[in-house]
């Protein structure tokens, strides 16, 4: 295979080779060497085996891989690829292989665990990745990330609450539905260049080493620029190609671009199953056991069921994900993405895309600008969306056709937006984030004279105004005593004036402080009792079914509910009283007593990523390794502010989801589009560019991409 790369000033690799299969060598190698312990762990987390290297820690992941038949879809769906799309994933397992073997492994990461000073026991040995293990790893990032996990908390509410009550959410704002994405497209009328632009930033969880891998892919027939996953070959979900037929590479030719967010669909299924069902009632129910070992400990057998409805991911709930159901997950339209040249090829590339469903966006330099929907999802009224199916004897599943691509002339803005009736997205699921869209849409009305560049949408990135906060505060309005009224006054000059969550803000501190501690004596009434009863759920679903986290999600419905409880609940009285507990605990005065300086939101809210190895504190917290370090810098904004920094209300104030990459398409020059990460482009801890975006993420910046060959940087790699 022959290939080169290069490195433009932040170390991003722009990989060029002559035919695809040499390039997809190529992407493969440049990212084994640089996210050598990113793609062995995922790769451990999609073969179920991760508790083989961590230990004990690893187990409740393993456990659910082997109950899902995440390795077995991943097999399943490469066993019925066309022979283009096999070529293409073998080209690129051989470039990780030898890009794992050429220096890829020897990461600080794997050190630590092949030591075992952190776990006992000896570490398997490494064994070359198979072809079907990038779809695995796709698989890995998407498993998770569908609305599915909610519907086990929406079935818990209903169950110790009540078919009705206001815990089972679907208006805006339900806990678990804030956290998603932006993307906005304009038309040339309203940009500068007057050719359209497009922008957005992805909302996931905040991962170390970052879950986007910034690339160039580049060959005879296609030159793209994009944000790939690191471990699965080309460029997903957002990319900004050049037509190279006889035009300059770099200059402002032909190009087209195009961005996603989430739809929000009900689209991967829960069934409810019974003993009759289980018993093959309803058709032939297939049963098997695997062995999962565990470093340190011993091996565990894990048992596996699967319904025609879908594998059983709980003792009586069985999953239909598409990618299962038609051993399918769009591998042909990844590739076609690719070779795409105007809007149009976008859209027609799209429509073979599986999961997960999404609403795209893309803009060609001719003008166009089109909005669509992409995905397979099944057709279910929105009363089916609520709560998992029962099953009905003699049920025959259909997909639902979505409605093909819609011009824009002007604006469109996309952010898991509740959809309009006869508007140009359908509505496909039932929870929606509330106010990220609007917010916006009215930030992009206030266009510069001459239009939009790109280099302007950092307004619109970093734009930190708590859409929801200003209807909470208002329960304080009748707050004027001497105990708490500063305090209440404060808050609600606050949210008078944009309800800011910056993070040198003391009194978005005082806001998160006194509305967390609102949401726990909520939480603690004795009308909620029943739902803090256990789930009987795999601990894995925890996160999804806190209660506290739930309720703070849904506090105004929830005091509006309130009166008609026993004993009653006065949403006045609640909301004072929570502000005077905080007051007494010293917020709104010295920090922890000691001190005159006070706490800031930045001080309760620092970048906490995830990292694999933290979960091998579950085994031996006084021999872990220190998990690489990062500057946990302070940032504003919050769940669901355009400038999306998650925590968890009600539980903790640390961000540990937020935008995990910022991209703006610039379709009149790509020299002129710009894009960001957090953290780096190396996974490596050891590199310079492991950490060098994080503090121009943190502010909410991006930087130009640079595609001139002449000044990048060629790389001559050390093989061995």
């Amino acid at each position: 295979m022959r290939f080169e790369t290069f490195r433009d000033a932040w170390g991003v690799p722009h990989v060029r080779a002559a035919t695809e299969p040499d390039l997809a060598f190529g992407q493969g190698y440049v990212t084994a060497r640089d996210r050598g312990w990113q793609l062995e762990s995922d790769r451990w987390r999609a073969e179920g085996r991760l508790a083989a290297r961590i230990g004990p820690g690893g187990l409740a992941w393993d456990r659910f891989a082997v109950q899902v038949r995440l390795a077995d879809t991943a097999r399943r769906v490469h066993a019925a690829l066309a022979a283009p799309e096999r070529a293409w994933l073998a080209a690129y397992t051989a470039g990780v292989n030898a890009g794992l073997a050429d220096g890829g492994r020897d990461v600080p990461e794997l050190d630590v665990l092949a030591s075992g000073g952190a776990v006992p026991g000896e570490l398997p040995p490494h064994t070359p990745w198979p072809d079907w293990a990038p779809l695995g790893v796709f698989l890995t990032n998407h498993v998770l990330f569908s609305g599915w996990p909610h519907l086990l908390w929406r079935e818990h509410v209903a169950r110790t609450l009540g078919p009705d009550h206001v815990l089972l959410g679907g208006a805006d704002g339900e806990a678990g539905a804030s956290s998603g994405s932006n993307a906005w497209a304009l038309a040339g009328g309203r940009t500068a260049s007057g050719a359209p632009l497009l922008a957005g930033d992805p909302h996931r969880l905040l991962e170390l080493p970052g879950v986007y891998q910034q690339v160039r892919l580049a060959c005879d027939e296609y030159d793209v620029v994009g944000l790939a996953f690191p471990g699965v070959p080309g460029v997903q979900h957002f990319g900004h190609a050049t037509v190279r037929d006889g035009a300059p590479p770099d200059g402002p030719d032909g190009s087209v671009a195009w961005g996603i967010t989430n739809a929000m669909a009900h689209h991967v299924e829960l069934f409810t199953e019974t003993a009759d069902t289980l018993s093959g009632s309803a058709g032939e129910v297939t049963t098997g056991r695997e062995t999962v070992p565990v470093r340190g400990a011993e091996d565990v057998e894990v048992a596996w069921t699967e319904t025609p409805r879908g594998p059983l991911v709980a003792d009586r709930h069985s999953l239909r994900w598409p990618a299962r159901v038609d051993a399918d997950l769009g591998v042909a339209s990844w590739r076609r993405l690719l070779r795409s040249r105007t809007a149009g090829d976008v859209a027609e590339a799209f429509a073979g895309w599986v999961d997960p469903v999404n609403r795209v966006l893309t803009a060609d330099s001719a003008g166009t600008v089109l909005s669509l929907t992409a995905g397979r999802v099944p057709d279910r009224a929105p009363a089916e969306r609520v709560l998992p199916h029962a099953v009905v004897p003699g049920w025959r599943p259909r997909w639902r056709s979505l409605p093909g691509a819609v011009a824009v002339h002007d604006l469109a803005v996309d952010a898991n937006d509740r959809p309009v009736p006869g508007g140009r997205v359908p509505d496909l699921g039932y929870a929606y984030a509330p106010h990220r869209a609007r917010r916006i849409a009215a930030l992009l009305a206030t266009a510069p004279d001459d239009g939009e560049r790109p280099g302007g949408q950092s307004r619109v990135f970093g734009d930190v105004s708590d859409g929801g906060a200003a209807s909470l505060v208002s329960l304080l309005a009748g707050v004027r005593g001497s105990g708490v009224g500063p305090a209440a006054a404060r808050l609600r000059d606050w949210a008078a004036s944009g309800a800011r969550m910056d993070a040198g803000s003391v009194d978005a501190a005082l806001f998160v402080r006194w509305r967390d501690a609102l949401a726990r004596r909520v939480s603690a009434h004795p009308a909620l009792a029943p739902v803090h009863a256990p789930t009987g759920l795999p601990a894995l679903f925890d996160p999804w079914c806190d209660v506290v986290a739930r309720v703070a999600g849904a506090l105004e419905p929830l005091l509006r509910a309130g009166a008609t409880w026993d004993p009653p609940q006065d949403p006045a009285a609640e909301a004072e009283a929570a502000l005077a507990q905080v007051t007494r605990r010293a917020a709104v005065g010295p920090a922890g007593g000691a001190s005159n300086v006070p706490v800031t939101w930045g001080d309760l809210h620092p970048v906490l990523p995830l990292h694999g190895l933290a979960e091998v504190t579950v085994l031996d917290p006084a021999g872990v390794p220190r998990v690489p370090d990062v500057h946990r810098v302070p940032v504003g904004g919050a769940a669901d502010t355009v400038c999306c920094t998650g925590s968890v209300p009600g539980v903790a104030t640390a961000s540990w989801r937020g935008s995990v990459a910022r991209w703006v398409w610039d379709l009149a020059d790509r020299r002129r589009s710009r894009w960001g990460v957090p953290f780096g482009s190396s996974g490596d801890p050891r590199s310079p560019h492991f950490t060098d975006q994080h503090p121009q993420w943190a502010a909410v910046g991006t930087h130009e991409i640079e595609t001139d060959w002449a000044r990048l940087r060629p790389e001559t790699w050390e093989t061995r």
